[in-house]
């Protein structure tokens, strides 16, 4: 058996700032549009006469320093197509994204999804559960290789079959553990999306009675959203639930103290996150993954890259690197994503010591390096971490 230490240094860890609600939705209604800052930037400078930078959008407004004048909200409301009241927080702001949200989808995209459900129903309904749980095998080998987008039409189309399927516990497991990789399709900081997701995948985990699954889908949320550092309060709330649930050795108990482990490192709670991660690795010890490219297992690499991210937040370079070494040892060529996570750690580790230049070269430079359609929100939103400029209000 292989001896597995984490080797301590003591760098505290550091905590991220959070922006305003107004530059929340900003945001959020943003990246709805699919834009990027320099596009706001672009439509705003056109449709205002006013030049403005993205450096601007992204640094004052984003970021929560200031709130926009009257003159940019009423721009903003223009070039968003939002009306002004939601912009000046007159309207609920998780009301109106919940609004947007399910008004967004394409007439089309939503006729096929339709059209495949009732199909199926008309065939004699559906698949069987042996069937559903061939397909979430797939699914667990697919999401490790391909980008998100490549399967959240896929998702979309199976949950429409599932929901009209739900008449037995083990197909609420099946639909559990289809809506966790649906909401793993969603970053964490994308409004209620993903998080919604998790919440319904723990009730339906629930409807199923089997303890185990219960587990697993609140232990995948909690390390989901605690490596994005996105959503702290709800990976807390997942990991906390999936370990109050049952004491057994398991891998939604290894997920769940990960997940807590990634929210003390986010809340500068060192020693908290340490002694988490010592004890993910002594319960690794007990119920480990052969299977090395499934979403719902957990092989020794796989725990190494939550290690290695884990403890270039917290600065503990040694920690870091040990664990990204471990990683590469073992990580399967076929799966380029994750070794490009083990890379954007290293720049990471490079902007917390203090070379923010290098640091972010490196991590963007692997990032470019991966083909575009393997690219992942997560991945997006580490870049977006690595990037995102000290806030000096």
């Amino acid at each position: 058996m292989r001896v597995r230490t984490f080797p301590r240094t003591p760098t505290a860890g550091m905590i991220e700032p959070m922006g305003t609600a107004t530059g929340a939705l900003i945001r959020d209604l943003r990246k709805a549009r699919g834009w990027a800052q320099g596009k706001l930037a672009d439509e705003l400078s056109a449709h205002s006469g006013t030049t403005i930078s993205r450096e601007y959008i992204s640094r004052r407004w984003e970021n929560g320093c200031t709130t926009p004048s009257a003159f940019w909200l009423r721009h903003l409301s223009a070039v968003l197509d939002v009306p002004l009241s939601v912009l000046e927080g007159d309207v609920d702001r998780r009301q109106f994204l919940a609004y947007t949200a399910a008004t967004a989808i394409a007439p089309v995209v939503a006729s096929d999804l339709l059209a495949q459900g009732f199909s199926q129903q008309l065939r004699g309904g559906g698949p069987t559960i042996e069937e559903w749980e061939n397909t979430l095998t797939t699914y667990g080998h697919d999401y490790m290789t391909l980008g998100a987008g490549e399967i959240q039409k896929r998702l979309a189309a199976d949950l429409v079959v599932a929901q009209q399927q739900l008449d037995m516990p083990r197909m609420w497991a099946a639909a559990a553990r289809l809506m966790v990789l649906y909401a793993k399709t969603f970053g964490g900081n994308d409004g209620s999306k993903a998080v919604s997701w998790y919440q319904m995948a723990s009730e339906s985990a629930d409807r199923s009675g089997d303890d185990e699954i219960r587990v697993w889908v609140r232990g995948r949320a909690a390390i989901a959203l605690g490596y994005e550092a996105a959503a702290l309060p709800f990976a807390e709330l997942f990991a906390r639930q999936a370990v109050q649930i049952s004491e057994k050795s398991s891998l939604g108990r290894l997920n769940a103290i990960m997940g807590a482990a990634h929210v003390a490192a986010a809340k500068g709670d060192r020693s908290g996150a340490l002694s988490l991660t010592e004890n993910g690795r002594r319960l690794f010890d007990r119920v480990g993954s052969e299977e090395q490219e499934s979403d719902y297992a957990v092989p020794w690499w796989r725990f190494n890259v939550f290690v290695s991210l884990l403890a270039a937040r917290l600065g503990e370079e040694r920690i870091a690197v040990q664990a990204q070494d471990s990683a590469r040892a073992e990580l399967p060529p076929t799966l380029p994503r994750f070794a490009t996570h083990l890379e954007m750690h290293r720049g990471l580790m490079l902007v917390r010591a203090g070379d923010r230049e290098q640091g972010i070269a490196l991590a963007r430079g692997a990032l470019d390096a991966l083909p575009p359609e393997k690219h992942s929100l997560t991945l997006r939103m580490l870049m977006d971490e690595i990037a995102r400029p000290a806030v000096n209000c």
